[in-house]
């Protein structure tokens, strides 16, 4: 199991000792799409959905989302998070919804799944909005396209 963190020597999960990590400034951005028909993307876009604002209480759930990640990721530590932004932009070619979230703490970890949860989740939120009219709505592309901060350093997706 070398150079798995969440693995013991022995082979068993648990969860990195991060106390002999220096405190820094760490950031996040994941992206990921959720995929309609342009009738589902127009009744989005327009406000006419049943449910209300699809994209503010999208954004509201993915925020929210990023704050509790480690309440959803059984290994993830509990973090002060000093920024969470969702944006939601949408695009009539093919229809879909992009979704970018940022995350920020200072801190001895780093907030990539608090990114990865908040994307993960406004899309979801997404399409529970808007399922009673499309239910062939894919989500996907989710992705970590950048991570600054920590022992590691930077990285940015191609």
């Amino acid at each position: 199991m070398s150079g798995l963190t969440h693995f013991d020597a022995g082979g068993a999960a648990h969860m990195v000792d991060v106390s002999e990590k220096d405190t820094t400034s760490r950031t996040a951005v994941a992206r990921g799409e959720i995929t309609m028909e342009p009738a589902t993307l127009a009744l989005i876009v327009e406000g006419r959905a049943k449910k209300g604002d699809v994209l503010s209480v999208a954004r509201l759930a993915g925020i929210m989302a990023a704050k509790k990640t480690h309440d959803l990721i059984p290994l993830c530590h509990p973090l002060a998070l000093s920024k969470v932004s969702v944006d939601l932009t949408t695009h009539d070619a093919p229809a879909r919804v992009e979704i970018e979230a940022t995350v920020k703490t200072t801190g001895q970890t780093g907030v990539e799944m608090e990114a990865l949860t908040a994307v993960s989740v406004a899309a979801l939120t997404v399409y529970d909005m808007v399922k009673a009219v499309d239910r062939s709505m894919t989500i996907g592309a989710t992705r970590l396209v950048l991570k600054d901060g920590g022992k590691s350093g930077r990285f940015e997706a191609e």
